[in-house]
């Protein structure tokens, strides 16, 4: 995942009324008014919360009825929480490797003191 798509992601994620709202996505797609009752908000803005989100990937808008243009359903992509668990893994994986450290140095000083 390239720096610029993780910033996007995260700073999409900053918010938690999008994060509410992927949560509510996690679940199955939904329309715009759907969230904006779930989430108690208004109409507009849970458009701007899903136009940030639509804008940083994270999500893609699909019209619900082909015969009605209006009708907008917003589901979660997969691509960015793949990218964002995987350097979540790498961050994970360094500290592992730190505290394995920090442990077999502790033990080692421990038993150098005992007598």
């Amino acid at each position: 995942m390239s720096a610029g798509a993780l910033d996007r992601t995260l700073a999409a994620l900053a918010d938690p009324t999008r994060r509410r709202a992927v949560d509510l996505l996690r679940q199955r797609p939904r329309r715009p008014g759907e969230l904006a009752e779930a989430l108690r908000v208004s109409p507009p803005v849970i458009s701007r919360h899903l136009r940030v989100l639509r804008n940083h990937g994270l999500v893609a808008e699909e019209h619900g009825d082909p015969r009605d243009s209006r009708l907008r359903v917003y589901r979660l992509r997969r691509e960015p929480f793949i990218n964002l668990r995987a350097w979540l893994d790498q961050v994970e994986a360094f500290w592992a490797g730190q505290l394995s450290a920090f442990k077999a140095h502790a033990e080692r000083t421990r038993r150098g003191k005992r007598p």
